[in-house]
């Protein structure tokens, strides 16, 4: 059985290069769709090998922003700044309000293709 924190990570790394999506999303991607803010909180607290884009198994926390198409993140130095240049180095384009177009790289999965392990409740 995965653990919520688990299956956020797991559909976080679904996410292709180059799209984006919602805390809200991917909440309802894991069956909680009202769970955005812990979405956050799993993603704030993943080992830090794992943040790092660097790292083979990196999950790409910096794909996941919020509803409004804003940078949302909080607790760690520069995160804002360093998303938004991994998001750029991506092709993801922002505009002057610093929002990403989400009509044009939110991340449109189709879930009959890949379920999740059932959640430990």
């Amino acid at each position: 059985m995965m653990t919520f924190f688990d299956r956020v990570y797991a559909v976080v790394r679904r996410i292709p290069s180059g799209r984006v999506a919602s805390y809200g999303q991917v909440a309802a991607l894991c069956e909680h769709p009202h769970a955005a803010r812990t979405v956050g909180w799993a993603l704030n607290g993943m080992p830090h090998a794992l943040a790092d884009p660097a790292h083979p198994d990196a999950i790409p926390w910096w794909r996941v922003i919020a509803k409004t198409g804003h940078i949302s993140i909080t607790g760690r130095d520069d995160a804002a700044g360093r998303q938004r240049q991994l998001m750029e180095a991506e092709g993801i384009a922002f505009t002057a309000d610093g929002r990403v177009d989400l009509q044009r790289f939110r991340w449109q999965p189709v879930i009959a293709d890949w379920p999740l392990p059932p959640a430990h409740e």
